[in-house]
C-alpha cells in the first residue's frame, strides 16, 4: 500500500514536469515560439516610426516588425514590445532581452562589431523640416547663417559642422517636439535630423499641412534590424523583408506613416546589401 502511494505521487510529479516542459516554449534562433511571445525592441517616442499610444503601438518600424514577426510564425498578440533607447540597443541584444530590434537603428561599422543586422529596410537621409510656405532653403549651402534646431547631443547636430562644414546658428532643445514648437512660432528657421523622423513628427494630426521636408538628403542612414551576433534569425528576417517589399506591404507602410509630410521615399532597398 505504501509503495503504491509513493509510486502514484512520483507519477504525478513526473506528469507535471513533462507538462511544464512542454508549455515552456523556450524561444530559439529558428523563430519557433512554442506558444511564448516574441520580444521586439522599438522606440516608444518617435511618431511615424515607433510610438506608444493609448491604443497600442504605431509607426513604420512597428509595421515592419509586425510583418516580420508574422513571417516568423508569431501573431500580433504574441509580440511583446520593449522600449529600446539608442544607448541600450546593443546591450539588450547581447543580453537576450529582445529577439530583434527595429528602432531607427542605423547600420554602422562600430555597431556591426557587436551585433548583426538584417536589412536594410529603409534608407534615410539627414534633412531639414521647414514651414510649409518657406521657399528660401533649396540647397545645403542655403543653411549657412540660418537659425536651426536639433536635439541636444544628436548626431545630426554634430554633422552640420563636422561632416557638412556648414556655419549655422544652431539651437539645441531636449526634444524634437520643442524644436517643432520653435519652428511653428518662427523662433527657428528649420529643424534637422533624419528625414524619416522629421516626416513622422510632421505627420501628426496637429501638424499636418504646417511643415514640409526640404529634400536636401545631406547624409545616408541605412536602417537595419538588429539581432544578436551569430543569430540564425538574420537570414529569416532578410527573407521576411524581401517578401514585404515584393508583396507591396513595404510601400503601403511608407505611405501610411510618412506621406502627409511630403516624404518622397527612395525605392525599396535591396535586402542583404548592407552598406554602412
Amino acid at each position: 500500500m505504501k509503495l503504491r502511494k509513493v509510486t502514484a505521487v512520483s507519477a504525478a510529479v513526473l506528469a507535471l514536469t513533462v507538462s511544464a516542459t512542454a508549455c515552456s516554449g523556450k524561444k530559439n534562433d529558428s523563430g519557433s515560439s512554442g506558444g511564448k511571445k516574441i520580444a521586439i525592441g522599438i522606440k516608444f517616442d518617435q511618431p511615424g516610426l515607433g510610438q506608444q499610444t493609448p491604443q497600442g503601438y504605431s509607426g513604420f518600424d512597428v509595421d515592419v516588425a509586425t510583418y516580420v514577426a508574422k513571417k516568423l510564425g508569431y501573431s500580433a498578440d504574441q509580440i511583446e514590445w520593449k522600449q529600446s533607447k539608442s544607448a541600450d540597443r546593443e546591450t539588450m541584444l547581447q543580453r537576450g532581452d529582445v529577439d530583434f530590434i527595429a528602432a531607427t537603428y542605423s547600420i554602422t561599422p562600430e555597431r556591426q562589431q557587436k551585433v548583426d543586422f538584417a536589412g536594410p529596410y529603409l534608407l534615410a537621409h539627414q534633412d531639414i523640416l521647414v514651414r510649409a510656405d518657406d521657399t528660401k532653403i533649396k540647397a545645403p549651402a542655403d543653411l549657412n547663417g540660418k537659425k536651426l534646431c536639433s536635439v541636444t547631443g544628436s548626431t545630426s547636430a554634430q554633422n552640420l559642422k563636422a561632416k557638412l562644414a556648414l556655419k549655422t546658428n544652431l539651437v539645441t532643445y531636449p526634444t524634437y517636439s520643442a524644436c517643432l514648437s520653435g519652428l511653428q512660432s518662427g523662433a527657428v528657421e528649420a529643424l534637422t535630423t533624419d528625414d524619416s523622423i522629421l516626416a513622422g513628427y510632421a505627420s501628426q494630426a496637429q501638424f499636418k499641412g504646417k511643415f514640409k521636408l526640404g529634400g536636401l538628403k545631406m547624409t545616408n542612414e541605412n536602417y537595419g534590424i538588429g539581432v544578436k551576433k551569430g543569430s540564425a534569425l538574420k537570414a529569416k528576417i532578410n527573407k521576411a523583408l524581401e517578401d514585404m517589399v515584393s508583396d507591396g506591404s513595404w510601400e503601403t507602410a511608407v505611405k501610411k506613416n510618412f506621406g502627409p509630410a511630403n516624404y518622397k521615399n527612395e525605392p525599396a532597398p535591396k535586402i542583404g546589401d548592407i552598406k554602412s
